[in-house]
């Protein structure tokens, strides 16, 4: 046993000292081939020198304490003090050799096992200080015995780290100049087979999942083109490097989404058109677009062709019917009329003495689509309905108050545990009577839970919208002309009102009277010629709009003229206890969107 491994020893040393040329930035594997080079070489060789070991005469003992001591600390080999170049010195020292050739045993077993933890970190940690860290325990185990059967299984774990770091290496080179590999060869063909000499390496399935994005982006980019095939052919390709992964999956639901909201914006803008000048050969261009990028059988080309062919205005609806969407569990939304496509001035009227500066100026406004506009302002009983299906907690539950009419004082208090369930003066209201004390954002919460439930979308009105349907033909200050409305016009303030303590308005209608102080329940008051109920009166309503303190720039189609996150939204509509001046159709105010009190309520419109 002795004199094996002293002649193993020295069979290093020979080749050893044959392969000490080898430059300093390069490594070898157990064959002699350069496997790592460059700036992130791992600077390291499989040749080992030990350092020069001097021992006294009479030392042996202490020299074998030392070794025994640096082998305990795991102080192998880096200096003449360490444990190896210690053994090696006592190993030719008669004495001493048998104990020796013990210690270099048991160092050499640790040497193998601190080279193995060196490789793992390595191979798992993708770290280059691991690396050169077992090149380093390699140069000193090969020296020590290269050919124990331990020595060269490790020094072949050496040879496969190595190339793993090859692979990945140029695997992310490839990847970096765009040669994903989806045809063969690239990235993923390097990052699989590292993949495959190392199962589970994390640099490796990182870097296929690098190119699985990289494939993903250009699917999306191909997206963007409007290329929906390639983006289809780039996720095929993606989805073959990690089969069961949820990402191509996901990227394939995006795309599906870019393509439906393109499809839905040719689709858009084909109904749009009709009704125009050179309107359907506009849309049936659209239609032509949606056909190149739609899946076969999707409905959305025969619903533009259906409209193309039809060429009206109001797909399957007529001005002046009324109708009801389905809700989900059974219930009906709210009675919504459809109102007439057409156009109107909107804004004041030249010399009205009462109107303000945000009323102009006046502009011409046009509705190529008719839409569907609640015929009542949404009740107490429908908000509660929105309310026990989801939970929803309206703004004045959620601070504890709103403004209510105080008697006593004649004006509008805030007072506590007042709600969408109160009426005007803080009492629980009854189901039929318009819903109070909700903001805007209350007031969009209820028509998006309409818009889940129905399918349909709904939402608040504009406020083109508004006094288009306000004016419903007119094109005068009031809907009824001037001076005093006609009896049962609506719930206004009157001169014959009287509140039940006997208040009377001091700024009111002449002459009239409504039989109500405070709001009366929906639709108690004739509707308008297009079917609707309290528009002039009643109580006040939100709009979809912002604030905007004039007209200028304002949309000239009818939509809602919005700013994302604006804190004011306008308000129109005479209430129940409005002046004569906001009764008129202009008439136009700002609130804050959490603004609640008992003269402010809503109604729905419902897209066609």
């Amino acid at each position: 046993m002795r004199s094996f491994f002293v002649v193993g020893l020295m069979g290093v040393l020979a080749l050893a000292g044959c392969r000490g040329d080898r430059s300093d930035s390069e490594a070898t594997t157990v064959d002699g081939s350069v496997t790592i080079s460059g700036d992130d070489a791992v600077v390291a060789e499989l040749n080992w020198t030990p350092p020069p070991v001097v021992i006294a005469e009479d030392g042996d003992a202490d020299a074998l304490a030392q070794a025994r001591a640096a082998l305990d600390a795991d102080d192998l080999y880096a200096t003449s003090t360490s444990a190896i170049p210690l053994y090696l010195a006592l190993a030719r020292r008669p004495d001493s050799a048998d104990a020796a050739l013990s210690g270099l045993r048991q160092a050499r077993t640790r040497l193998l096992a601190l080279g193995a933890q060196a490789l793992v970190e390595a191979d798992t940690l993708d770290s280059i200080a691991g690396l050169r860290a077992a090149h380093d325990f390699a140069a000193v185990a090969r020296y020590l015995d290269a050919g124990d059967a331990d020595v060269v299984r490790y020094l072949e774990r050496v040879d496969v780290s190595d190339r793993l770091w090859e692979l990945n290496r140029g695997a992310e080179r490839a990847l970096q100049a765009g040669e994903l590999g989806e045809a063969g060869g690239g990235a993923l063909a390097l990052f699989r087979e590292a993949a495959t000499l190392r199962p589970g390496q994390p640099r490796a399935l990182q870097g296929m999942a690098a190119v699985e994005s990289a494939m993903i982006r250009r699917a999306e980019v191909a997206a963007d083109a409007a290329d929906y095939s390639g983006g289809t052919r780039w996720l095929a390709h993606a989805a073959t490097i990690r089969p069961g992964f949820p990402t191509v999956s996901d990227a394939g639901q995006r795309l599906e989404r870019m393509r439906e909201a393109h499809i839905r914006r040719l689709r858009d803008e084909g109904v749009d058109a009709l009704g125009g000048i050179n309107g359907v050969v506009v849309a049936r261009e659209r239609l032509a677009q949606i056909i190149g990028i739609a899946r076969t059988g999707d409905p959305v080309v025969s619903d533009l062709r259906q409209r193309i062919d039809r060429a009206v205005h109001y797909g399957d609806f007529r001005p002046g019917q009324v109708f009801t969407d389905a809700l989900e569990g059974g219930a009906r939304g709210p009675q919504v009329v459809v109102l007439p496509h057409g156009g109107f001035m909107m804004g004041a009227l030249p010399g009205d003495r009462d109107a303000a500066d945000n009323e102009s100026p006046r502009h011409a406004v046009r509705f190529e689509r008719g839409f569907a506009m609640g015929v009542r302002e949404v009740s107490v009983g429908e908000f509660r309905r929105f309310v026990d299906a989801t939970g929803y907690q309206s703004r004045a539950v959620r601070r504890g108050f709103s403004l209510a009419y105080d008697e006593r004082t004649g004006n509008f208090l805030r007072r506590s545990n007042v709600d969408w369930r109160s009426d005007y003066v803080g009492r629980p209201a009854g189901d039929t009577m318009p819903v109070l004390h909700v903001s805007a954002k209350d007031a969009q919460a209820y028509v998006d839970w309409l818009s889940t439930q129905s399918g349909r979308r709904y939402r608040l009105p504009s406020e083109a919208e508004f006094e288009y349907a306000f004016r419903n033909g007119t094109a005068e200050r009031y809907p009824w002309g001037e001076g005093t409305p006609p009896d049962g016009a609506g719930n206004m303030t009157g001169a014959l009102d009287r509140s039940p303590g006997g208040r009377a308005w001091g700024n009111a209608f002449p002459d009239y009277e409504d039989g109500y102080w405070g709001p009366a329940p929906v639709g108690s008051f004739e509707p308008n010629t297009w079917g609707v109920h309290d528009l002039a009166g009643n109580v006040s309503e939100w709009m979809a709009d912002c604030w905007h303190a004039t007209y200028r720039r304002a949309p000239g189609d009818g939509s809602a003229w919005v700013n994302p996150g604006c804190r004011d939204q306008v308000i129109r509509g005479g209430s129940w206890a409005s002046s004569p001046a906001q009764t008129r159709t202009s008439w136009r105010a700002l609130a804050q969107v959490d603004t609640t009190n008992a003269r402010l309520g809503f109604r729905v419109v419902r897209e066609l």
